[in-house]
């Protein structure tokens, strides 16, 4: 999907998702001392909004310009100062690797659910690690490859959906320590339907060491 697509996604006045921070980013950022955040395809912004209210600097970014729009009225909607986010309109996925955090220096680059193909994931990945501070964490919550046939919702195309281990390696190439890599399982929705199964996400936490 382009970003005229997701701009369509996003048009409607309500939040296509939850105002609510991802469950996986509240659970491993919470060891961590605010500092300076990326959140790379931030959409609607939750996850950027919620750093922000707890004394994160972030950077948010994504190539939805309807997307931005809602997450910077969800960021006035909490009270969030207009200082505390910096939100960018960019693509990513472009050439080998799109836009380019300046400056570097981030304590913290989240990857929530964000599905390029493997060569311009890779190219991202390299563009993430460098911009993240010695010791800064890396973050990526997305749907596992298992998910296209034993879980819910999700892009229904196996080449862009994760295995931790294959990620994790991606980042030991890039010189960054492992932490975590696992497969997690979300609870089905509150509006399930009768057998429903939960969704399995890939979770791969990593630090830059170098």
């Amino acid at each position: 999907m382009d970003a005229a697509d997701w701009d369509r996604r996003y048009e409607g006045a309500e939040l296509l998702w939850t105002a609510e921070p991802n469950r996986f980013l509240v659970a491993e950022v919470a060891d961590l001392p605010p500092g300076r955040a990326l959140d790379l395809a931030c959409g609607e912004g939750r996850n950027a909004v919620w750093l922000a209210e707890r004394g994160w600097q972030v950077v948010g970014v994504d190539f939805s310009p309807v997307g931005l729009n809602k997450a910077k009225a969800l960021a006035r909607a909490r009270g969030v100062a207009a200082s505390q986010i910096d939100w960018v309109l960019a693509d990513l996925t472009q050439g080998d690797g799109g836009w380019e955090p300046e400056p570097p220096g981030f304590d913290l680059v989240a990857w929530m659910y964000f599905h390029p193909s493997p060569e311009v994931r890779r190219a991202i990945l390299g563009r993430a690690v460098a911009a993240l501070a010695p010791g800064g964490t890396i973050l990526i919550v997305a749907h596992h490859l298992d998910n296209l046939e034993h879980g819910w919702g999700g892009p229904p195309y196996p080449e862009i959906l994760l295995v931790p281990e294959v990620v994790a390696a991606e980042l030991s190439d890039l010189g960054a320590t492992i932490e975590k890599a696992e497969t997690v399982l979300r609870p089905p929705r509150e509006d399930k339907q009768e057998g429903e199964r939960a969704a399995i996400d890939a979770l791969i936490r990593a630090r830059r060491t170098l």
